[in-house]
This record gives C-alpha cells, structure tokens and sequence, in this order.
C-alpha cells in the first residue's frame, strides 16, 4: 500500500493535526560501520546488508539526558540523567553493540537552535532528539498522556470532571501527532535490516504502527511500564481498538507481571477475537500470518549505581546523622511520588491507627516520608498533598510530645547518597500504592540495607555480620509478586496494614535476616541489565523468521497491519490435483459445510441439486471415504445431506460421528472433540482395515479447520499407514496452517467437479456444470 495513500487518510482520521511541523531538518547522515550509506524513498538510512553492524535503538518519550540553559551566555551544557532507567540497559549488551537513544528533552530549545543541539547530542551522547511544538507537547504529554491514559491504565475513571478528564478527541489528536513525528526520526536513523528497536511505555503505544507501516520487516519491541488494566476498564476507552492493534504491530511485548499480560491477552480475545498459545515455551498470538510474543518480566535496578552512592563520603555522614536524630527509635520509611496513586494518606493513617492501637509503639517508631516531586499537575495532585500534610499535623499534634514527632516530611528534592542513608538507616520500608507498574522503592531497600563496607562501619554493623530488612508492601503493585518474603497489604484496609507495621517492627531478626537474604539475591541477580538482556534475546528470537514469509500491507491508518504469508502457500490447482488423484487407489475427503460448500453469507443453507450430485459422484467410486466435518448440528446436516446416503458426516466438531445413512450416530469424548481428532480417527480406522489412504484431501475456511490441516500435514497416523499425498487447503488469502488455497466456494466446487469427473464409477447421467462457473477448465480427464 503507498505511503502517500496511508498518510493521506491518517491526516484524514486525525483532522489534519499531523500538518505540525517536523523537525527543522533530517539529521546529518552518520556511518556506523564502513560501507556506503544511501537514502532509501522515505529518507531511511541504510547500509548494505552484506556489512553486519549490531545496534539498538531505544525510543522513550524522553532522553537520558538533563539539559540546561546559560541565561547570561545563551550556551547549552547537557549531561547523561543517571536516574534514567533506560540509560543503563546497555549494560545488558555486548559491548560492540551500538545503542542510539530517540526520544524528546524535557526543556524547550528554540527552533532555530534545534539543528545545532541535534548535531552536538548525536556526537557526544548518541541521542536523536524528537523536538516536539510546544502546544503539541502540552496536548500529548500533559493532556492525553497524564491526564486520561495514566489514570485510567491505573484503574481510576472519569466518572465526573471533577475527577480524571474525559476522552477529548482533539487530545488524541495531538497523541497520534506526536507517536507520528517519534516514528519520522526512528526512520531517518534505522536501518530495517539490521536495528532492532525497543519502543518504552504508553506515551508510545502507536509507534509500532508507524513504523511497522514503514518497515514491514522490521524489529520492534515494546514494552509497557504501567499496569495494563483489565478488559473492563479498558474497553472504555473510545480508542480501544487501535491502540490493541498498535501494540499486535510489534513482535515481542513486555509486561512486569502476568497478570498485566493475562489483562492484555484478554482484552485481544474479547476486542478482537484473538486467541493465544504456548509456542515452544512462550506466549505467542497469531495476528495475521505472524506470531506476536508475550514477554513477561519485571525491570530490575542498576545495583552499581546505587553501590556507588553507598560509598559516597556523605552518605556515611548523613546516616550517622539519622542514627543520633532517631536514636532509641526504630525508623519506618515511605519514599513515594506525590500523586493519587501512590497511598501516602492510607500510609498516614496507618501509622495513625498503629499507635492507637499499640500505645507502648508512642515514642519509639516513627514514620519518615519522603515525597518526590509530582511528575503530573493537577486538582487531583493539589488534594493528595494537603490531604498529606493535614493527616500529618493531626498525628503529631495527637501522638507527639516535646521531642517526639511520629510522623516526618521531607518534601524537597533529594539527592541520591541521602537517600541511600535513609535506606540503610529504616528498619522497615513501607510501599502503599493503590495501584504501581512495578515500584522499585522495595529493591532500592534491600540493596541499600545489604550495605557497603564503610556504611557498615558508620551503623556500627560489624564486618561480615548478617543484614537485614523489612518490607511491607502493597499486593497492587508489580513488584509484589517478586518479593516473597515481603508482608504483603491491600492498603485500603487501614487496620491490617497498621498490624502489618507492628509485625514487621517486632519480628525476630533471624527471620529478617533469612527474608532479607532471599530478596537480596533475587535483586541482586536481576538488574536492569538482566532485564535488558533477556528482552533482546526473545526478541532476537521472535524476529528470526522476518525473512521466510511474504509480507503485504493491509488497512488504512491506525488499522494498518501486515500480512504474513509462507513462500510456499499457494493456489490449488485443479489439473495437478486431478492428475494426483487419478493415480491413486485409496482416498480421503474432508469438506467443512459452511463458507466451503455453501457460501458463508447465504441465507438458506440447503445444497443445491448440482452440489449434491458432486457429492454422490464421488461417494459412488468405492475407492473414495468422504466426510462432512462441520460445526453444525446433526439435525440440519442430516436433513440436508439425505439424498447422499454413502457421504460420512461429522457434526458439531466431530461429537457426533456417522460413517454412512444406513449407520447409527456415534459420539465422541468431550474432552478429544475437534476436526483435527475426527480426520485421525477416520484415517486410522480406515488404516486398521488395511485401506490405508494415499491421497488426502481437506478443505475448510475458519479457525475450526486449521486443527485439521495441522493434524493432516503432520503426516502418517499410525506406523502401518502408507505415505500419502496431502492436500490441505483453505478457503480465501489468509495465513493458515494450510499449504494451499482457492480464493471461494465457486472453487472449492469447481476443484470438485474435476475430481468427480475423474472418479473411476461414473454415473448414469452426465454431471451438471455447476451452477455460475463462468471458468472454463481446459482439460482432459479421461484416462
């Protein structure tokens, strides 16, 4: 399909908002490996396949990079984020692989300095920058992105404006706007043949399609960091279908947990009729010809980091500060976001229900909550943070004396060795999210709390004695099911969570130990490079049959998907199948009834006279056994079937089983009904009686047939049966398990026809030319 078509009813869809402007200019063409780089007819860079380069290209909304501004001088300097998750999945790679980062910075640059930037962040750190106008990036990020898609992938709908905005079509808009100018810079910089590219999180959810629609081959990975929710919250959304169809355009799809996957594989099969299967040990769904991949697993921490800010200097004075402040006290720690989602107000209140409780807990625990900067704006966020601060003053102003605050904020932004002191310092950490992609607080814990040599010396911990820790934290969250020795918490009971705290503060510190030891070698063997490594691995795998199927381009905008087809699917053809037929002496036919035999779309199902007598024709020849497996009834088929008293039929799937008129209904297992089963029975009932066939015919048009071709195409039955010539055929151009097609029920009868007119026993009266064959086949089948 033409790019300029698919482009000119994408401007369509979306109402002309893709006419922002793109990046001022394409980036300057950079050789990563010898060779002649050209441009392709949409301005992708490519080089030679014959010259093998291994790069990845990572594409997030942003870059790991900070960026500032010099007022007085008007200079840029930048620098690598080091908080950024995504700058350290390199590490998973080899150490030859190339990895290129797309994405937008989180300042403005003005247009006419875009170019310059771009230049200086490709040379020095390897990044492609996405420059998005400002009014687009409020709509996308701000709008769509924060406002609609991460409260409701979070469970919470906007019931009302006053809580969580409603769909607003212009904002989706600016989303597909957006996903379509990050798809224009991974095209000028990819090379289909040889990058694999990992999109990263929802903001992204269309880029698949772009790209997928660009590069058909190409190697797409995504992966998703929020929750997926589950079928009935997602199919409220207006665009619901596009964004599953997004996601099916990637070849492998990473969640945290399998719950997250289970949600998404639901949503295909309740939305879009898809099912999936285990292949060889993975998750897969058939999307058109392609196998899909499921990947599931949770993101890990880069543990050298957080080891560094351990043996930051300051870091052991900060926690020998935390020692005298706290002295005689157990510390509990919360680090949170400030926003709806992460329960700091159900922690307070928590907190404030342990001491009502257990008032000998009154002047020995206390609560440290430190809240990171809101990453989102809003009257949601505005009511959580004065929620938080008034719970705060009424325990302290309840529970608190001279000296003793129960409860402590830290609302600033801190760096990373403070943070790492406060860590190493809690006896126990607290995570209370109503609902968390994964969360990686609990593994910053017990890193921290495992400790380094000189943070030990400054706890007073001595050398080689066993650590500990103590988490409690919410069964909401994606890291929860990683953490088996965790205390785990629906934070909307505010009692158990508060007997949660009191547990974990008066466990015996064997058991903490022996907890602690468990989740420190599950954190500290699956890092984020891990994570990486495994992700690119099974991406690797689920794209190594790119180049044995031939791909076509179907739909137009969002619908847009690519068909996936074997080279050696193709056409039945009558003459060759007719010349096989006649040199063989045993036979078998098997013919689905509806959309095979009778058009899906007619209304009565009844076979006409022609039809029939195609059937009795080839029933007569003693050495043909032929079947009708259907999904239909017996009831109707054996009403419609009665004049052809030797045709064997199987009904509903092969529960119900007769081999001829004269013969009494059979049933068979519940547990063994398919197509696929009947076909075996009846070739190895018929290779029992020593009639082992050598030409097998099978025709069908729907998903209940494809057992039947698999189980045919496999081969033999039985050890005593003979090698038989195998026709497998579907109904209509589609991917199928089926070696051969014929493009509709027309035909399907005219392939009968040739078969009927070189059956050995003919009858009394010449056939009738079926009805509306306007094809005449030039053929002789005398013998």
């Amino acid at each position: 399909m033409a790019s300029r078509s698919y482009t000119s009813f994408l401007d369509l869809a979306t109402g002309g908002l893709l006419d922002y402007p793109p990046t001022p200019r394409g980036l300057p063409r950079v050789m990563s490996v010898p060779g002649v780089v050209r441009e392709s007819n949409g301005g992708a860079l490519e080089s030679p396949s014959s010259v093998h380069h291994d790069r990845k290209i990572i594409v997030a909304n942003f870059l790991p990079i900070n960026g500032r501004k010099d007022n007085e001088t008007g200079k840029w300097s930048f620098s690598l984020d080091d908080d950024s998750l995504l700058l350290h999945v390199k590490e998973g790679f080899t150490p030859e692989t190339e990895v290129l980062y797309v994405g937008s910075l989180k300042v403005d640059v003005d247009v006419d300095e875009q170019e310059e930037v771009s230049q200086r962040l490709l040379e020095e750190f390897k990044c492609i920058p996405t420059f998005l106008p400002p009014d687009l990036q409020r709509k996308f990020y701000h709008g769509f992105c924060k406002q609609y898609l991460w409260p409701l992938f979070h469970y919470m709908l906007p019931m009302s404006p006053d809580h969580g905005s409603r769909f607003d079509r212009t904002l989706w808009q600016a989303y597909v706007s957006a996903n379509k100018l990050f798809a224009d810079k991974v095209v000028e910089v990819s090379s289909p043949e040889e990058d694999f590219v990992w999109v990263h999180d929802y903001h992204l959810m269309l880029l698949p399609t772009f790209l997928r629609r660009r590069f058909p081959r190409a190697k797409l990975g995504f992966f998703l960091h929020s929750p997926f929710p589950s079928s009935e919250i997602y199919r409220t959304l207006p665009v619901r279908d596009e964004i599953l169809k997004a996601f099916l355009n990637s070849d492998l799809i990473g969640f945290h947990t399998f719950d997250y996957a289970r949600h998404f594989l639901s949503c295909c099969s309740r939305m879009l009729g898809l099912d999936y299967a285990s292949k060889r040990g993975h998750l897969g769904i058939d999307y058109y010809g392609r196998t899909v991949y499921i990947k599931i697993l949770a993101v890990g921490i880069h543990l050298h980091r957080l080891e560094s800010a351990l043996n930051h200097p300051s870091a052991s004075l900060k926690v020998k500060e935390i020692q005298k402040q706290f002295e005689g006290r157990k510390m509990i720690l919360g680090v949170d976001d400030m926003d709806i989602f992460k329960g700091i107000s159900l922690k307070l209140l928590a907190m404030e229900q342990l001491l009502f409780q257990h008032p000998e807990m009154r002047g020995k625990v206390v609560l440290v909550q430190i809240m990171n900067p809101a990453r989102s704006t809003g009257k949601d966020v505005e009511e959580a943070k004065h929620e938080t601060y008034e719970t705060t003053r009424r325990i302290n102003e309840t529970y608190g004396d001279q000296g003793y605050q129960p409860v402590i904020l830290i609302d600033r932004p801190l760096p990373l060795f403070e943070k790492t002191a406060y860590y190493a310092a809690a006896e126990v950490c607290i995570v209370n999210a109503v609902r968390d992609g994964l969360n990686l607080i609990p593994y910053k814990y017990i890193v921290c709390r495992q400790g380094s040599p000189k943070l030990d010396e400054a706890l007073n911990i001595s050398p080689g004695s066993p650590h500990s820790s103590m988490l409690v934290v919410s069964e909401f969250i994606g890291c929860s099911p990683s953490l088996s020795g965790a205390i785990r918490v629906n934070p909307w009971n505010v009692d158990a969570v508060a007997e949660a705290l009191n547990q974990a503060i008066k466990m015996p510190d064997i058991e903490k130990q022996l907890r602690h030891e468990k989740h420190y070698w599950y954190v500290s063997s699956h890092d984020v490079a891990y994570w990486a490594r495994s992700f690119m691995l099974d991406l690797e795998r689920a794209c190594k049959d790119h180049y044995t199927k031939r791909y076509w381009g179907m739909g137009f905008g969002l619908g847009f998907r690519v068909l996936a087809l074997s080279p050696s699917f193709r056409k039945l053809s009558v003459e060759f199948i007719v010349s096989v037929y006649k040199r063989t002496s045993r036979r078998a036919i098997f013919l689905d009834y509806d959309g095979t035999l009778v058009p899906k779309s007619a209304i009565n199902k009844t076979p006409c006279p022609e039809v029939i007598s195609l059937l009795n024709n080839l029933c007569d020849d003693p050495n043909n056994t032929m079947f009708i497996v259907s999904g239909r009834g017996c009831h109707p088929l054996d009403e419609w079937l009665a004049p052809c008293g030797k045709l064997g039929i199987a009904a509903e799937h092969g529960y119900f089983v007769r081999w001829n008129r004269s013969l009494d209904w059979e049933t068979g297992l519940v547990s063994g009904v398919s197509k696929g089963v009947v076909a075996e029975k009846v070739i190895s009932t018929l290779s029992n009686d020593g009639k082992a066939p050598d030409f097998i015919l099978c025709i069908g048009d729907d998903k209940s047939d494809e057992e039947m071709f698999e189980k045919l195409s496999a081969g033999p039955t039985s050890p005593s049966s003979v090698m038989a010539e195998i026709f497998a055929c579907t109904v209509g151009q589609k991917p199928s398990k089926a070696k051969y097609y014929l493009n509709d029920t027309g035909h399907v009868l005219q392939l009968l026809q040739g078969l009927a007119s070189a059956t050995t026993v003919k009858p009394e009266t010449n056939t009738p030319q079926v009805r509306g064959l306007r094809v005449h086949i030039p053929v002789s089948f005398e013998r």
